[in-house]
């Protein structure tokens, strides 16, 4: 099933099932004797072998390092390593957007936030096209890095708007996450062909919106309504439209947290080589950061209007 995530447009983590031989198959008929065990083969492992077999059974799990194939536990501990660096480098962004703030000049810096923006995008792309030869981690740390300092950049001038906005956003991207977890692992939501296509398509509409969105900013008309705040003075029903398509943008943000989760595990189940927990990690990231962007701009718009 194809993701909305291009980093797991990867061979590694589409559905490779082929077509299997099976009991009472093709190969079955009138070849009988070719597919059947031989009692005396069954009746000849000795009691060494038994006891292997029973060692075996016995051992401990092995893990990513022992099969050198990628797990769901070893792409959770590079997820919460490349989080860590985003929260790290994200107070610097903070602190460096908040520094130039002072009583003579209440207006801090939005460098950090556009150095974080443009370097996150150039270092993604290296990460995805480049990943079908060689995934490189040190790209994706230094990834982590610039979106850290986008996200502390961002978060530190809504902040200075809307003073404990970010607390807000932030409890709501952890929540969205949290349950869409919880509702995956439980098996009460999964991905499907149908809801996918439709998701795909609204993804589409998206890009071509935000588009839309930016030229208008660069050419500074007055619809735009300014950065993150597009169409909000347009109203339907009395509710802002740039509050009702940020709601179906979060929405859209929790269904490719599925379509992440359900890569993930096909990655697991097709035996792809250890290295591509780092994509995992990668791709869980990039949704989670457009998740918290998304749910900021909402709140600010709801509260812009209030």
């Amino acid at each position: 099933m194809a993701s909305s995530n291009p980093a797991f447009n990867n061979p590694a983590f589409q559905d490779q099932r082929a077509v299997q031989s099976y009991p009472g198959g093709a190969n079955a008929a009138g070849i009988g004797s070719a597919t059947q065990y031989s009692t005396t083969a069954h009746q000849g492992v000795d009691a060494a072998a038994q006891a292997r077999l029973e060692g075996a059974y016995a051992a401990p799990a092995a893990g990513s390092v022992d099969t050198g194939r990628m797990t769901v536990e070893d792409t959770v501990f590079k997820t919460v390593g490349l989080f860590a660096i985003l929260l790290v480098t994200a107070v610097a962004g903070w602190i460096w957007t908040m520094a130039p703030v002072t009583a003579a000049n209440p207006s801090p810096t939005m460098m950090p936030w556009l150095i974080g923006a443009i370097g996150g995008f150039v270092l993604s792309m290296v990460v995805i096209f480049g990943s079908r030869k060689k995934i490189r981690p040190g790209a994706i740390f230094a990834y982590a890095a610039f979106e850290g300092l986008f996200v502390g950049g961002i978060s530190a001038f809504f902040e200075f708007i809307w003073p404990g906005i970010v607390l807000q956003a932030t409890l709501a991207t952890l929540s969205v996450v949290g349950v869409t977890l919880a509702l995956f692992a439980s098996g009460k939501v999964r991905a499907s062909k149908k809801a996918t296509k439709v998701f795909m398509i609204a993804m589409i509409g998206y890009l071509v919106f935000s588009l839309i969105n930016v030229g208008l900013m660069l050419f500074n008309v007055p619809l735009a309504g300014g950065a993150f705040g597009m169409l909000s003075t347009v109203q339907i029903a009395g509710i802002p439209l740039g509050l009702i398509i940020g709601v179906l943008v979060v929405i859209m943000g929790a269904y490719s947290l599925v379509l992440d989760f359900d890569s993930i595990q096909q990655g697991v189940r097709n035996g792809a080589p250890r290295q591509f927990a780092w994509m995992g990690a990668f791709g869980i990231m990039v949704t989670v950061v457009w998740l918290y962007v998304e749910i900021l701009r909402i709140i600010a718009i709801v509260r812009g209007n209030n």
